[in-house]
């Protein structure tokens, strides 16, 4: 699937070195197509207030778009 940018996504796994979790939301800043391979994309995190807490960059597998069946909820930044 090609995601749009600035579509927001969610993550499908942990990334503890930076204190985001499954299922936290991020924006999509940036795509980077792979011939014969699986794209990436670099993904800004916002906390509660719209500040940025962290630009990673993920592969596709890593993230999933948001769905009409789930609601956004507030937790505390790993650290």
């Amino acid at each position: 699937m090609t995601y749009k940018l600035f579509e927001e996504v969610i993550l499908l796994e942990d990334m503890p070195e930076k204190g985001l979790k499954k299922g936290d939301v991020a924006t999509i800043v940036e795509r980077h197509p792979v011939p014969d391979g699986e794209d990436g994309y670099s993904l800004e995190v916002f906390n509660a207030l719209g500040e940025t807490i962290a630009v990673i960059t993920v592969s596709e597998s890593a993230i999933a778009p948001l769905s009409e069946k789930e609601i956004f909820s507030v937790r505390s930044l790993a650290v």
